[in-house]
């Protein structure tokens, strides 16, 4: 999978999620098997710069190249500007988010409610394009609604701006994350591609991944909400994708490591008062479907410091490495996918 200069070590790739693809689940990510990962995104408007929180999006101290930076807007000065600031600071790749189906997004006209106005996607997609040297890629949905479904369109507009790379959600903005995602649309968008083409949607299992590569022919896969709490998906897909075989559940000491060091990662991050809020739906991932885990969750929702998190954190796998040295799921994998 190559997207301008950079190769990336395979064609998995970490979905941009608002409030969930900081810094330290890139970078777990990328330990545990994704080829790249995309950030969270920024907006663009440029008064936000100097706030906490868009400082903190455009950190990436220490993480593994490349470096993917998504940035949301409408305007199309205003999304090459943010473009610069981001690749000055360090994005060595700028993502363009038409794609987010949130309500706050598109009543602002950014997001996928730009997929409704071909005309402004060619301007900032130029724009963008035109404002850096580094390469830029695309975001997208399959349309605005089933009646209203353009992708083919946003596809030559991108190509023809100089976009390297489309990733798109098999939804239109209306299905938000409901119903089935469109396999059969982003085939038809591969075969009329001359730019790497990345599935999204849906994708939960090593298996699920090995049939959207197969059915659209995509050069590679985007997982977001199935990495949730479960980012060693990466690695599995990996190795069913190069050997056929499933590996088994993780042991449960290894989780508990990979859980402990992500805590240490957001409670530097982002400091006590906020890390603590940042990491409760984190452990609510990592344990969903686990035994015992209904109750475990609760409580952690009532602690209030780093200590007593990891501490709580600490005795429930203790408990579960008691029960089996594997991780024992109450609930089937289908289940947890959905």
């Amino acid at each position: 999978m190559q997207i301008g200069p950079y190769t990336l070590k395979n064609n998995l790739i970490v979905a941009p999620m608002a409030g969930v693809t900081d810094r330290p689940f890139r970078q777990l990510c990328k330990q545990l098997g994704a080829g790249m990962a995309v950030s969270e995104m920024v907006a663009s408007n440029s008064l936000l710069w100097g706030s906490a929180k868009t400082q903190r999006r455009a950190n990436h101290a220490g993480e593994v190249d490349p470096i993917s930076v998504q940035i949301a807007g409408a305007d199309p000065k205003m999304m090459a500007e943010a473009a610069r600031y981001n690749a000055d600071n360090g994005a060595q790749i700028i993502d363009i988010n038409m794609g987010c189906p949130a309500k706050k997004i598109c009543n602002v006209m950014a997001g996928s409610a730009l997929l409704q106005n071909e005309p402004l996607v060619a301007q900032i997609l130029a724009s963008v394009v035109k404002a850096v040297k580094v390469p830029v890629t695309l975001k997208i949905r399959t349309g605005w609604d089933r009646d209203h479904k353009n992708a083919l369109a946003i596809l030559k507009l991108a190509q023809d701006a100089g976009i390297l790379a489309l990733a798109i959600h098999g939804r239109t903005r209306a299905c938000g994350y409901s119903g089935e995602a469109e396999y059969d649309t982003i085939a038809a968008i591969k075969a009329a591609a001359h730019i790497p083409i990345i599935a999204n949607g849906d994708i939960t299992t090593p298996e699920k991944a090995k049939f959207v590569l197969q059915h659209t022919q995509a050069d590679a896969v985007m997982i977001g909400r199935a990495a949730q709490g479960r980012p060693w998906i990466f690695r599995e897909i990996a190795h069913y994708l190069a050997t056929g075989e499933k590996l088994p559940e993780p042991e449960v000491a290894e989780i508990h490591r990979v859980l402990v060091d992500h805590l240490a990662d957001l409670y530097a991050f982002y400091g006590e008062y906020t890390g603590v809020r940042m990491a409760r739906k984190h452990i609510s991932w990592y344990t969903k479907g686990l035994i015992g885990s209904a109750s475990f969750r609760h409580r952690m929702n009532q602690l209030e410091s780093t200590q007593q998190q990891l501490d709580a954190v600490n005795v429930f796998f203790a408990q579960l490495l008691d029960h089996a040295p594997r991780l024992t799921y109450e609930l089937q994998a289908t289940e947890r996918a959905a």
